[in-house]
């Protein structure tokens, strides 16, 4: 499987669109009357500012202290970039803030500070402290990240955790305690190797010693080699609390014999030949970035017997940040921590190292496109593992209180580690396991409109995301001035670019057309006007005949002209039971709503066929189908023959003997509002309704645009079901993710 390329203009176009940067922020509370902003402002306010002055606890129960974190940089060591300083290291802390709220529903601010000076730093921080519930440092040099963060810990009494030293340490450990497991050794008796001896490499061998490896076993070494007992040159107190009595100087020395390597270094430090060296079953922790200090390949070319791991998502065993830093400060700050001490970060690394113990679910094996189970291949949980959000946060919380840094203790951990599930947006699983299954089918996708940049942009991201082959039906002149105009100029020669003109299925394609329209008034010229001009009814005759997996079209013009087209070459049409279907998502919700695209006034016939085509398109975006055949009337109140068909349609399927839930007629509340439906207990959902048939296409349309504008739900389709080939349908405000999440929609044969 091809393996997704970034290009230095889409990683640009990620910043700049929609708007620019990654992050904004929102009202948690009405602002729409004038109370609205007497309360939350003068004079309301000044209630809760004297609760806090006479109590300052009382800060996390009536501001947001509580669930705010700072991701604070000076830009000294950014990435793998060097000093970059302040300004060029805020899309790296924007990038940490969303991955906070992503992973662990953690508000975040990132601050740059832009100064060098430790002491400046500081207080800086220091005096922001009032603000927040935790803070993260990140990107900051060695060694005054060690000073800063020991000063910031002793004079704040909040949270202070670099996670550049300590997340490392936790993943590194958390990965380690599995290998041993699987090694049969134990951390007190191995001799571990550490490469590298700046902020990351410093944390990981003082939290494996905190965990039980001794002293004298732990070898650590730098750019000049072993850090030895009386070596004077390139050497810190903090590297001088890590020197031992011995006599190797070298890395090449050191490997021999040794259980561990651990790397936080540069490519290429370690050889084969060190591998070949090591003791038996070696664990190797190769995490320099972006590259290795050895490859998996290059290790198991000699030890096929070595549990390896690096940081990168291509390899197997991926010691990612992402595991640890947004839920050690979920745990924390959830018994409003004075600190994460190194029993909290202890805690973290053995809860991590038990779920990757366990059994995978199939959600996350779907994400990744393969099955996971515990062994050499897999010691580290995956960064989209479901459970991390509900495992890891209480065993750091339990700790926190054990060892007396919580300010308000957990008294319920059952219920605690329920409303962490709740706190996860579900609609993301269900958008990886999408683009799992499009990467593993690898299509050949027919992008019917390569006039449009927008089409264009989303084609070439279809192919580095390694979805599979872009198929982009245009003039290659034009679309090559277009690619090059969106700066993406490299891309025409991985495009392959068809039309009419260059084909050498033309006549198959006018035969196989005159044959189908032959007695609907259409003769051989026309015929030939239709295949050689209209790029719709070209793209669909192409997927008609094998020469593409799915099509995307609809972009450039109004979904109902482009059914006409496509009803040229395929049986898409009322007659034949087709449907449209179009999924919103919105703050953590799935809700399909059909027929938005095929049926202008359906019968209840219809509108069950509607509802078995919705339920089918639910399934396969791994949903359990709930419908409701919603109007402006519940079970028959108030009376309208407008709605009695939105009441026989159930009956329809009652008949049918259809294997989901569905009920109705009731109104859209009902349908979604549990509480709503607790009026009436006959009804037969067990839930909120995540499947709605409206009455008409009209209001489908109706609904879903109002929900786009008004709601700001993202919208995806209309999904066309019902047809023998996958076939999705843009609208013409369709941005370039949007035509790229309806091409992989096709690659999945959702419909």
């Amino acid at each position: 499987m091809p393996k997704a390329k970034i290009t230095n203009e889409e990683a640009l176009a990620f910043h700049l669109e929609p708007t620019p940067g990654k992050w904004e922020i929102n009202a948690t509370v009405p602002m729409t009357t004038q109370r609205d902003l007497s309360l939350a402002y003068s004079p309301g306010v000044a209630v809760p500012c004297e609760a806090i002055a006479a109590n300052p606890e009382t800060a996390y129960d009536y501001t947001n202290k509580g669930n705010l974190v700072a991701v604070i940089s000076n830009g000294t060591a950014v990435l793998g970039l060097g000093n970059l300083g302040a300004l060029g290291s805020k899309p790296v802390m924007e990038g940490k803030s969303v991955l906070f709220k992503r992973f662990a529903d953690v508000n975040s601010i990132d601050i740059e500070l832009d100064t060098e000076d430790p002491d400046k730093f500081i207080e800086a921080v220091r005096l922001m402290g009032p603000t927040f519930g935790g803070i993260n440092l990140e990107d900051i040099k060695a060694p005054e990240c060690f000073i800063i963060e020991q000063r910031l810990k002793e004079e704040m009494d909040i949270p202070v955790f670099h996670d550049d030293q300590h997340g490392t340490a936790v993943i590194c450990a958390a990965g380690l305690i599995n290998a041993l497991h699987i090694s049969g050794k134990k951390i007190e008796d191995v001799k571990i190797v550490l490469n590298g001896a700046g902020a990351a490499g410093i944390a990981c061998i003082e939290l494996l010693k905190a965990m039980g490896a001794r002293h004298e076993n732990c070898i650590v070494c730098d750019t000049k080699g072993v850090i030895y007992q009386g070596r004077t040159e390139g050497m810190n107190q903090w590297k001088s609390a890590h020197a031992i009595k011995t006599e190797l100087r070298t890395l090449e020395e050191a490997m021999q014999d040794a259980d561990v390597f651990l790397g936080v270094s540069v490519k290429g430090a370690v050889t084969q030949q060190m591998v070949a060296s090591m003791a038996d079953n070696p664990v190797i922790f190769a995490m320099a970035n972006p590259d290795p200090e050895i490859t998996p390949e290059e290790a198991h070319e000699v030890r096929v017997d070595a549990i390896v791991a690096t940081g990168r998502s291509d390899y197997p065993n991926q010691v990612n940040n992402v595991l640890g830093f947004p839920y050690l400060f979920r745990g924390a700050l959830d018994i409003h921590a004075r600190a994460i001490n190194d029993e909290m970060k202890i805690a973290c690394a053995h809860a991590l190292a038990a779920l990757a113990r366990e059994d995978v679910p199939d959600e996350v094996a779907l994400a990744y496109g393969k099955s996971l189970s515990f062994g050499r291949d897999y010691i580290i949980p995956t960064p989209f593992d479901p459970r991390l959000i509900h495992r890891i946060p209480p065993a750091v919380a339990k700790v926190g209180m054990d060892t007396g840094v919580a300010r308000r203790p957990i008294i319920d951990m059952d219920a605690y580690e329920l409303g962490l599930r709740g706190r996860m947006d579900p609609t993301q699983s269900i958008l990886r396991g999408l683009n799992a299954r499009a990467r593993a089918a690898q299509s050949r996708m027919i992008f019917a409109e390569g006039d449009d940049p927008r089409v264009l942009r989303a084609a070439v991201m279809y192919q580095r995301s390694g979805f599979g082959k872009a198929l982009v039906v245009g003039r290659p002149e034009d679309v090559r001035s277009k690619l090059e105009t969106a700066g993406l100029g490299d891309a025409v020669r991985e495009l392959e670019i068809i039309n009419a003109a260059n084909t050498q299925h033309f006549e198959t394609y006018k035969d196989f057309l005159y044959e189908r329209l032959n007695r609907k008034g259409f003769d051989r010229k026309d015929v030939h006007r239709l295949v050689g001009r209209d790029r719709h009814v070209f793209s669909a005759l192409m997927l008609a005949h094998g020469h593409g997996d799915g099509l995307v079209t609809g972009a450039t013009r109004k979904s109902a002209h482009v059914l006409d087209q496509i009803n040229h070459v395929f049986d898409a049409d009322t007659t034949n039971g087709s449907a449209g279907v179009t999924a919103l998502l919105h703050k953590g919700r799935i809700v399909l709503i059909g027929d938005t695209l095929v049926h202008e006034w359906p019968d209840e016939n219809d509108l069950a066929n509607i509802a078995e085509h919705a339920a089918g398109v639910a399934r396969h975006m791994g949903l359990e189908p709930r419908v409701a055949f919603v109007s402006f009337s519940t079970f028959g109140y108030p009376v309208s023959e407008r709605a009695e068909k939105m009441h026989l349609a159930p009956a329809v399927l009652d008949q049918r003997g259809v294997d989901f839930e569905y009920e109705g007629e009731m109104t859209v509340d009902v349908a979604l509002n549990a509480k709503a439906q607790e009026a009436y207990p006959f009804q037969r959902l067990t839930g909120p309704a995540n499947i709605l048939i409206v009455p008409a296409r009209h209001s489908a349309s109706i609904s879903v645009k109002l929900m786009q504008e008004m709601g700001g739900a993202t919208v995806v389709g209309p999904i066309l079901s019902g047809v023998d080939k996958p076939i999705q349908i843009c609208s013409t405000t369709s941005t370039a993710n949007d035509v790229l999440n309806m091409a992989v929609l096709a690659a999945c044969n959702i419909g």
